[in-house]
């Protein structure tokens, strides 16, 4: 061990112990940020403030509420709805903060770089996606809440969340918290589990931009009544030549949305359809990784994967029910998250068993 190892090493311990605590505080704040954002949505607050990243040309909402004339100055013609403008800056303010704590994972990587606490690479492409989800942040007002941008909003938050879920994993390794083991070993029993896990962690995510699709079209209230949807197993009014038309230009303002009854009953159905594909994978994944199972650490991924399934689909079915409350209604959105933590914990653990 020559001079330089011995004055660095011990800097490798407490930055990565850093790392990993950074980690677990980003994936609870990115929690957070992603049901605040499906608050702002399903309250109609996304253009709360038609500007970014102030709100009228201010810091807080208070300081425009303070200065009418320069609010109506600043946007013609926009009604100014206080609440609707705390809503959204709270969720730019928890963004923001999420985004200064990647930089902060960010520069210790690039600081420590010969030590490795965190993987370099790893932590620039988390920085990556903070700076292209600000931008798609940007986009959801400049381009008035247009249902591509908030979708791609929504994947580019849940990605954010993954990542920071998988480096707490891996730092959770790498600083002793769990006991390192052995290198997997490839067995046709567990790859064949693992590649299935895969598949249906894949299918929950396109579960989820369905979702997003349908909540930014104002889908959701489509189909008033479950397990049917209008009154009909397979409903006749569908309209899907217009349902997932992507681009539709711009300076349109899609508050309310812009699609008729039958569009949007379409998406709705289709998102029910896709319920019953994920939840069909993700029980696969789970029953054969628990018959399959090596660990115990792999048996309480799988029991983990089907408790956040089961969690879901009883926020979503009980959501309609009741005639969709803003609390299932934002729930159903941190379900989906955990549904898809869930999933990334199973791959983790079966890659590692």
């Amino acid at each position: 061990m020559n001079a330089t190892t011995e004055t660095l090493a011990p800097l490798t311990l407490p930055a990565a112990a850093l790392v990993r605590r950074l980690a677990l505080i980003g994936v609870l704040l990115g929690l957070t940020v992603v049901v605040l954002g499906a608050w702002v949505r399903l309250t109609d607050a996304g253009l709360g403030c038609p500007d970014w990243p102030g709100c009228y040309g201010h810091v807080t909402p208070a300081q425009a509420a303070q200065n009418p004339d320069q609010v109506a100055a600043y946007s013609p013609g926009w009604d100014f709805d206080q609440g609707k403008a705390w809503r959204e800056m709270i969720h730019r303010y928890a963004a923001t903060t999420l985004g200064f704590l990647i930089v902060l994972i960010a520069a210790i990587a690039i600081v420590y770089r010969r030590q490795r606490p965190v993987s370099l690479p790893y932590a620039l492409v988390m920085l990556g996606t903070v700076v292209f989800q600000g931008a798609l942040g940007a986009l959801t007002v400049w381009w008035l809440v247009k249902p591509l941008v908030v979708v791609l909003h929504l994947v580019g938050g849940l990605t954010t969340v993954s990542l920071l879920f998988w480096l707490w994993l891996t730092m959770r390794r790498t600083t002793g918290v769990v006991t390192p083991v052995p290198r997997a070993t490839a067995t046709p029993a567990l790859d064949g589990v693992r590649r299935v896990a895969v598949l249906a962690t894949v299918i929950v995510g396109f579960q989820i931009v369905l979702g997003g699709w349908t909540s930014s079209n104002y889908a959701a209230i489509s189909c008033p009544d479950f397990p049917q949807c209008q009154a009909q197993w397979w409903p006749d009014a569908m309209d899907y030549d217009d349902a997932f038309v992507l681009w539709r230009g711009l300076d349109i303002n899609y508050t309310g949305g812009v699609l008729e009854h039958p569009a949007r009953v379409a998406i709705h159905f289709t998102h029910r359809l896709g319920a019953i594909l994920a939840s069909l994978a993700v029980l696969l994944a789970a029953v054969l990784a628990l018959r399959a199972a090596p660990t115990a650490l792999v048996r309480n991924a799988g029991l983990w994967a089907v408790g956040a399934l089961a969690l879901q689909l009883a926020i979503g079915i009980l959501m309609v029910l009741q005639a969709f409350p803003l609390s299932l209604a934002t729930g159903h959105n941190g379900g989906a998250a955990a549904l898809l933590l869930a999933m990334l914990l199973l791959n983790r653990r079966l890659r590692e068993a």
